[in-house]
């Protein structure tokens, strides 16, 4: 009899060693390896005539170019993150904290689906069919033509799938599903990479449009091999406070779309619904006429989003003061107050800083870096900002302004709001004319820019 032989693999990336270690070579990760059988996958669903082709080589001046039809859903968010509705044949992953409504989305996405005559496959593999009926009814979404598995075996649900022959296949997780050739555990890197194998070939050579939903892990990203993401088509991040009612879809990978395209919903006792004018949301609660409040005008895909952005500066007594920062990067937050400091000349290092972006959207644009200074120097100086005035910006080292993209949309939303001035760099301002109704001023250093807003 054979020696059974083992192996170790980084649950992160995948890396695999002959023993354990304490550190990950390849990705860094601490205490990520965990010991698998090594044994010969069997691929029998791969050679069976539900996955078989053959296909022959053939000169792209040949293939006929198309436009992809696209499948779209009554959720205009949803189809704005997909990049306009479901493509036929598309693998898409999706990801969240537990809790935050994943699940609730796609089975309204089903039964959105069905009123159109499609047929949707649900396979859960955490929930049984009576919890996903129970579901279901709470949120009004029964229709004969979704169909409903539970099930975690890959081979009974290539045998459903096969069966169904559906429109769209929802896999609620791909953590539980395994292989049955596949000795190890479910979820581990192995299984997660040969099932999501499977799932892609089911997808393109039926023409069926395919969710995974995964599991994330307590930084926040989705767990298993990096490969994941990689093999998909598109990646959604489903983020959000679970104490609070709102929640934001984000697209960071997207074949068919823009990436970094957003989509707000409210949380309610009926399930999710799609917020269509998320500025107007972010800003109902502003106050006015308070130190440390600026709104900014940032570009979400290509969407212009007005946001409350809020900074409270005050001193203290430990030797090291404390920069916090929420929906915006810490280190960005440190870079903008060394600035401030070096090049405007406001003494900051006795304060704490603490940095807030109303509504529990995270900005990742440079655009919003002039609303922060400007945010800061308010709380600082304890100056009110314009109550309507509106904000976008890249700031330098050296303290200027440097130009952004897409000024006519921020602007345009800006005036939609109600907003009578815009300060901006004075870069952008070149070859485009300001629409009526609105005041753009344009300013090259943040010493102008806190002079325009603060007197």
């Amino acid at each position: 009899m054979s020696k059974t032989k083992t192996k170790f693999i980084c649950q992160q990336c995948g890396y695999e060693t002959p023993k354990w270690l304490g550190k990950c070579p390849g990705c860094g990760a601490w205490n990520s390896f965990a010991e698998e059988v090594e044994t010969v996958v069997k691929t029998q669903g791969m050679n069976s005539s539900f996955l078989r082709t053959k296909e022959k080589p053939t000169p792209i001046i040949n293939i006929e170019s198309s436009v992809e039809q696209r499948v779209l859903t009554d959720n205009g968010e949803l189809n704005r993150v997909l990049g306009g509705g479901f493509v036929p044949g598309s693998l898409i992953l999706v990801g969240g904290d537990p809790g935050i409504g994943k699940s609730t989305l796609l089975l309204q996405t089903s039964h959105s689906l069905t009123k159109e005559g499609r047929k949707v496959l649900y396979i859960s593999g955490e929930e049984s069919i009576r919890q996903t009926k129970l579901r279901a009814d709470r949120l009004d979404a029964v229709s004969p033509n979704l169909y409903v598995l539970c099930e975690t075996n890959m081979e009974v649900v290539e045998e459903a799938i096969q069966e169904v022959q559906p429109d769209f296949l929802v896999i609620d997780s791909i953590q539980t599903v395994y292989h049955p050739s596949v000795s190890s555990a479910p979820g581990t890197v192995s299984q997660v990479r040969e099932c999501t194998s499977h799932f892609m070939r089911i997808a393109k050579l039926k023409n069926i449009a395919t969710v995974l939903v995964g599991h994330v892990t307590k930084e926040g990203a989705i767990a298993g091999p990096r490969l994941l993401e990689h093999m998909v088509d598109c990646v959604l991040y489903f983020e959000g406070e679970r104490h609070h009612t709102y929640r934001v879809l984000r697209a960071v990978k997207n074949r068919f779309g823009s990436t970094n395209e957003i989509g707000i919903f409210e949380m309610r006792e009926t399930g999710l619904a799609e917020v269509s004018n998320p500025s107007e949301l972010f800003l109902s609660e502003r106050p006015l006429g308070v130190a440390g409040s600026t709104v900014v005008a940032s570009m979400e895909g290509t969407r212009p989003v007005l946001v409350e952005i809020q900074a409270l500066v005050s001193s203290t007594n430990f030797p090291s003061p404390r920069r916090m920062a929420t929906g915006i990067d810490h280190n960005r937050l440190s870079l903008i107050m060394a600035v401030l400091e070096k090049r405007v000349g406001l003494f900051l290092q006795s304060q704490d800083a603490y940095l807030n972006v109303a509504g529990g959207v995270k900005l990742d644009e440079p655009a919003v870096d002039l609303a922060v200074a400007i945010s800061i120097a308010s709380s600082f100086k304890e100056q009110p900002t314009q109550a309507y005035d509106a904000v976008f910006g890249e700031v330098g080292l050296t303290g200027e302004v440097r130009g952004v993209s897409r000024i006519d949309q921020r602007v345009k939303e800006a005036q939609k709001l109600g907003f009578r001035r815009v300060i901006m760099p004075e870069k952008s301002l070149k070859g485009w004319t300001p629409p009526k109704g609105i005041e753009v001023v344009g300013v090259s250093t943040v010493s102008e820019a806190l002079k325009a807003a603060l007197d």
